[in-house]
């Protein structure tokens, strides 16, 4: 250091162990202020400055963008904030890389006449996945004008979220899902909506969704725990929201004439199976819980008739 306690560009650049190039581009862009100038013009930098460049090779280290960096250095409270940022991304970024992975080895390890089909299937998904196509698809099929508290609630038990680290099989039946979903949806067309969707029918789809997440979430339990189908509060709650849903009385009647009319609607089995398939028994469908519910009801419905 000079007798006047400052250095020139490159004793600063010596101590950081970094480039005079590399001081000079963070003085120029304002991360690192100068001194005062020598006489010759030449930039001088006080000791502050060694802890300043010692900092921003730090973040740069980490892959923190200049402009964040430059938050950081006016406000030491940014630095929380650009970490969980930096964070996400990298977690983006990973998630990337390992469904990467994973679809490489789907290729693979499949026989080679599989892997035409399969390299277009998964190549039609985003890396990571987005599950924007499957949420499309949901709105499409169920009854329009939901309330948002209803629509969301069956989103999120309809919609799997794909795994962070999936396996080959994973990989390939989310690839398979979401060519399901893009294809000819099928709420859009009249006759492949359930009765309950249709407007000209009375019952009232908001009553129903509302109770059918009640229902089903009461009937997971008992998939996760294997119980066959039996009479229960998921059974009662199942059928109270047909009812309510139509303004009729839960009555033995009505319990029989459910189960016929539930026998014969439009279903989704391929979208359950691809979906159980990605996130494992675990975590029981949607679908499943109502197949589980569908046949306790008929199995009630056969014991009164007996």
């Amino acid at each position: 250091m000079s007798p006047d306690g400052m250095w020139s560009i490159g004793e600063l650049a010596e101590r950081a162990g970094v480039t005079v190039k590399t001081v000079r581009f963070y003085s120029d862009g304002g991360l690192l202020p100068e001194g005062r100038r020598s006489a010759g013009g030449h930039r001088r930098y006080g000791p502050e400055a060694l802890d300043r460049l010692r900092l921003i090779r730090s973040l740069r280290t980490l892959d923190v963008p200049v402009t964040d960096v430059n938050r950081i250095l006016d406000r030491e409270d940014a630095l929380e904030d650009v970490v969980a940022d930096r964070l996400r991304e990298v977690g983006s970024h990973l998630a990337a890389l390992r469904w990467r992975e994973a679809a490489l080895r789907l290729i693979q390890d499949c026989a080679p006449h599989e892997r035409a089909e399969r390299l277009r299937l998964v190549g039609a998904v985003s890396s990571p996945p987005s599950t924007a196509a499957l949420a499309r698809f949901w709105r499409c099929w169920l009854p329009p004008r939901l309330p948002a508290r209803v629509l969301s609630a069956v989103l999120e038990r309809s919609v799997p979220q794909p795994p962070d680290d999936p396996s080959p099989a994973q990989v390939l039946a989310f690839a398979r899902l979401h060519a399901f979903v893009t294809g000819d949806c099928l709420g859009g067309t009249t006759g492949c909506q359930p009765v309950v969707h249709r407007p000209d029918t009375g019952y009232r789809p908001a009553v129903l969704y509302d109770g059918l997440v009640e229902a089903f979430a009461l009937a997971a339990p008992h998939l996760t725990a294997h119980r066959p189908p039996h009479e229960g509060e998921a059974l009662d709650c199942f059928v109270d929201a047909h009812a309510r849903a139509s303004g009729a009385k839960d009555t033995p009647a009505f319990r029989r004439g459910l189960g016929r009319m539930l026998a014969t609607e439009p279903r989704i089995d391929r979208y359950w199976q691809l979906t159980a398939e990605l996130t494992g028994p675990s975590r029981p469908t949607a679908g499943a819980c109502h197949d589980w519910l569908h046949t306790a009801l008929d199995d009630r419905s056969a014991r009164s008739a007996a």
